[in-house]
């Protein structure tokens, strides 16, 4: 069974899941932070593919694209760093980014890659369901990938249940319709939010994501989903602490 799935089947709530991208702050950090992340009790890694234009992304990460990208960081080199990574690495890894590096490298090519690295899952904010549907869902199930969807509170619940009927893994709850960012609490719109969603009753478990960065807001989602991520909080420490991921993650969980 794909590590995505057994984790969920064996661990009914409270699951952390860190974002990072890699090459930023270091070109060479990206097996140390995951190794760092799994001996601190986190559940999963999303580790993300830098691209110029990250339009689903806030200031943090937009900064951490450019300066992986600086730093040297392409999906080639990605794959070198993760080809020894499951020796050690137990926990499910997804890489994160968007479709236009991804098609660059070639959809089944990056998915075969994807497999030889033991990567568990992939989430592509640009790629449409219709288009994932019709192309790349075949390719992607061939090699064991789990293509993660997207929803916010704009996503209409039709769209909510054919995402949910058609793919695996766990559904992607946007907390709202901005960019990634830390936020310091949930209104109570985003809690209705996250409450509606709750009550559909899905198939596939859930995991909130863009704007959890502390103890309230990571208890708000955990108590409407299996789980959250936190992506800018983890970025703007790592790069505090000048790539040093157990600095960072100490402080992290410290304001949980």
């Amino acid at each position: 069974m794909n590590r995505i799935n057994l984790l969920f089947q064996n661990n009914p709530g409270n699951l952390l899941s860190i974002y990072f991208c890699a090459g930023c702050p270091t070109l060479e950090g990206t097996a140390d932070v995951i190794r760092t992340l799994e001996k601190n009790g986190v559940n999963m890694i999303e580790i993300g593919i830098p691209f110029s234009d990250p339009m689903a992304d806030g200031i943090v990460i937009q900064d951490a694209a450019t300066c992986a990208l600086r730093n040297g960081m392409s999906l080639r080199l990605l794959f070198e760093q993760l080809q020894d990574i499951r020796r050690d690495v137990r926990i499910p890894l997804l890489l994160m980014g968007y479709l236009n590096p991804i098609m660059h490298f070639g959809f089944e090519a990056f998915c075969r890659k994807c497999a030889e690295c033991g990567i568990d899952g992939v989430i592509i904010p640009d790629l449409p369901f219709r288009d994932y549907e019709k192309n790349y869902k075949t390719i992607a199930l061939k090699y064991d990938l789990r293509v993660i969807m997207l929803i916010t509170p704009e996503t209409d619940e039709k769209r909510i249940r054919e995402i949910d009927a058609h793919t695996d893994g766990f559904i992607y709850m946007v907390s709202s319709a901005a960019t990634t960012g830390a936020q310091k609490d949930f209104d109570n719109r985003k809690q209705a939010y996250f409450k509606k969603i709750q009550d559909m009753n899905l198939h596939n478990p859930r995991m909130v994501g863009f704007g959890i960065s502390n103890k309230q807001t990571f208890d708000a989602a955990c108590s409407h989903a299996s789980g959250a991520i936190i992506g800018s909080r983890f970025v703007t420490l790592l790069n505090k602490y000048k790539g040093d991921a157990q600095q960072a993650i100490t402080h992290l969980k410290e304001d949980l």
